[in-house]
């Protein structure tokens, strides 16, 4: 894998980006590492509006995501979701 990152980053010139939010974790690496070697085969301009929609996808999962989390008054709660166990991101310090 590393190989391979390093080969498609030499040819392109920036790290290789794809989304893997609709993949089943068991799934993932396969998915990759067969993305990688398929992207390696492109033309630069083909590659980078590839990479581009790949970024694309990830900032609408990640607007997605921080979407559906509830919001609450500055200050407001931050004991109490962690007292219920909010599934949350952040680390209580």
């Amino acid at each position: 894998m590393t190989a391979a990152h390093s080969a498609y980053q030499a040819r392109f010139g920036h790290p290789f980006v794809i989304c893997l939010d609709d993949i089943a974790p068991g799934e993932a690496l396969d998915h990759l590492l067969a993305g990688l070697r398929t992207r390696l085969g492109n033309d630069p301009v083909h590659e980078r509006e590839l990479a581009a929609e790949e970024l694309r996808r990830l900032a609408r999962g990640r607007l997605t995501r921080l979407n559906r989390i509830p919001l609450q008054e500055p200050g407001a709660g931050e004991a109490d979701s962690r007292e219920t166990g909010t599934n949350s991101p952040y680390v209580p310090v």
